[in-house]
């Protein structure tokens, strides 16, 4: 194809969502358009692109890409994309009187540490046009980001995506935790004991028994005792304040739940960790995700 003039954007549009649907039908039920009417627009981009592009599946069912679909699949989608920035992004940004949703990908253990304090200055600084949307990071977080489903991400440096934008929030370090009362008591821990110890391993992937508090303390020579492994840091406080189970977590995380457990300093020189904000290089100059950024880089100095 090296003509472009019998192209619209609307053609493009509905060639996107055909790939992805791989079905007429639900295409066009999608587009908000009549199942002929996008037929008309299939044979159009069949000729402009002298490609079937989409072809019957041989189990009778839907519609199969064909090569020349795939290899257009991820560019035309990112460039759809790139054009509705160019659209919808407004030369300025009022979060007092603007509406924009932000979906947050992070861990839970970000959302109590900057997400509680971002929600609370949100309160003062945004108007209620401005919502908030925190969720899981997926696996491949550079797609959710580069495809707009994501805005931003906060983690650590280990969940940043290389071709990502990103911005240092704040260093952490890790303590131990037990609930008050505890019949170790609060003398201060030694590395046997503290090995010896019950602990609660938060996996966020899930199901891991083993850390990077384990990786540490294998270069030294130990092995702690992990008896439970949950999926989320939450579950570690309410868990320990119950049981005399002890845990590793991030130190900002644990101070947030000084009222029932008590903190102490581990017993050998852990390394700790860092929490990024990352974004898509196309939002870059977004205004709206440039304050959104700006909130949590002042309540990480906070």
């Amino acid at each position: 194809m090296s003509d472009t003039r019998g192209i619209d954007l609307n053609l493009l549009r509905s060639l996107d969502v055909l790939i992805e649907e791989a079905n007429v039908t639900h295409a066009a039920a999608r587009l908000g358009v009549t199942q002929p009417g996008l037929s008309a627009q299939l044979a159009r981009l069949r000729a402009i692109f002298d490609d079937p592009l989409l072809v019957p599946s041989e189990k009778g069912r839907g519609m199969l890409p064909t090569s020349r679909a795939l290899e257009l699949r991820e560019p035309l989608h990112a460039a759809l994309k790139d054009l509705e920035a160019v659209i919808r992004t407004p030369a300025q940004f009022d979060p007092r009187t603007d509406a924009r949703t932000f979906a947050i990908a992070t861990t839970d253990n970000a959302v109590v540490v900057l997400g509680l304090p971002l929600i609370e200055r949100l309160r003062e600084a945004a108007g209620r046009g401005i919502r908030l949307s925190f969720a899981n990071s997926g696996i491949d977080v550079a797609t959710e980001l580069e495809r707009g489903e994501i805005d931003l991400l906060v983690g650590s440096d280990r969940m940043v995506p290389p071709a990502m934008k990103a911005r240092k929030l704040l260093e952490e370090s890790y303590v131990m935790v037990q609930r008050k009362g505890h019949p170790r008591g609060r003398a201060p821990l030694d590395l046997d004991a503290y090995c010896k110890l019950e602990h609660v391993l938060v996996s966020t992937s899930g199901g891991s028994f083993h850390g990077f508090i384990d990786e540490q303390l294998e270069k030294l020579g130990y092995r702690r005792s992990v008896t439970l492994s949950v999926h989320q840091f939450v579950m570690a406080p309410m868990i320990v304040a119950s049981t005399d189970f002890v845990s590793t977590l991030p130190r900002r995380f644990a101070a947030r739940f000084a009222d029932r457990l008590d903190l102490f300093e581990l017993p050998f020189s852990a390394q700790g960790f860092s929490l990024f904000a990352a974004w898509h290089p196309r939002a870059h100059a977004d205004p709206a995700l440039m304050w959104l950024r700006n909130q949590l880089i002042e309540i990480a100095r906070e």
